[in-house]
This record gives structure tokens, C-alpha cells and sequence, in this order.
């Protein structure tokens, strides 16, 4: 029998709102030269058609425009996202805050726990993340 080497494609790091250790998916090259993700919003969309049980229905959609942030020693873009997600019986939850964070220009993760990253965030309808369907 031969033995097999597994790697992982993500490394753990740090999150700013507290030092418990996430995943990320792209190389981290730690320079604070971080490229303006100029498809945020394509990104976004995609993301959450995956992330969100039913995309299809989502009220009260609101993006900001991403920002540089702090995050454990790292400069990073961070946008915020707010919206309400449909329920399975129909029903609409309390809009949920999420911090999404770029990595070389391109998504890495969302942040469930948004703490400071989104303190001050200017909060824009969001109608594309509205139509999303399935």
C-alpha cells in the first residue's frame, strides 16, 4: 500500500475580531499594496448564490463600497453586505450584517461576525442581490 501526502489548499489566519483562527483561500502575500477588488460586486453575487440556502427573494439588500481595513497585521479591502434572507417557509428573518474581505483583488471570505470591520460603513441599495435567482 502506498502512502498518500494531502495538502490543503487554505491557510489559517487570524480574524480581527477576536484571535480564534479562520480559513482563507488565497495565498497571503502580506504587503500592504492590496489591489481595489474591481469586481466586487460580480463576486458577491456568485458567492451568495452559493452561501444563502435560496438566493431567490432576499429583501432590504444593502452593499458598501469596499474599504481598507486592519485585520491581524494584514491591510485588506473589506466590503459590508446587509440583507434579509427568505425563509423556507416564507417568512423573512432580521437583516443580517456580513464583512466581506478581498485578498489580492479577489473574494477570500465573508466574516460572519462583523464586529468593527463594518463600523461606519455607507450602506447603498443593493437591487442586483434582490433578483438573485437560482
Amino acid at each position: 500500500m502506498l502512502p498518500i501526502a494531502l495538502s490543503a489548499c487554505a491557510g489559517l489566519w487570524p480574524s480581527s475580531s477576536d484571535e480564534s483562527r479562520t480559513m482563507t483561500y488565497t495565498a497571503d502575500r502580506a504587503g500592504a499594496n492590496q489591489p481595489f477588488p474591481n469586481n466586487y460586486r460580480t463576486e458577491l453575487l456568485a458567492f451568495m448564490k452559493t452561501y444563502l440556502n435560496n438566493p431567490v427573494g432576499v429583501h432590504e439588500a444593502m452593499l458598501a463600497e469596499p474599504v481598507q481595513r486592519s485585520i491581524s497585521g494584514h491591510v485588506r479591502y473589506v466590503a459590508c453586505v446587509r440583507f434579509s434572507p427568505r425563509e423556507s417557509d416564507g417568512s423573512y428573518r432580521e437583516p443580517r450584517e456580513r464583512a466581506i474581505l478581498f485578498v489580492d483583488g479577489r473574494l477570500d471570505r465573508m466574516a460572519e461576525k462583523v464586529g468593527e470591520l463594518c463600523d461606519g460603513a455607507v450602506y447603498l441599495p443593493f437591487p442586483d442581490m434582490e433578483k438573485m435567482s437560482r
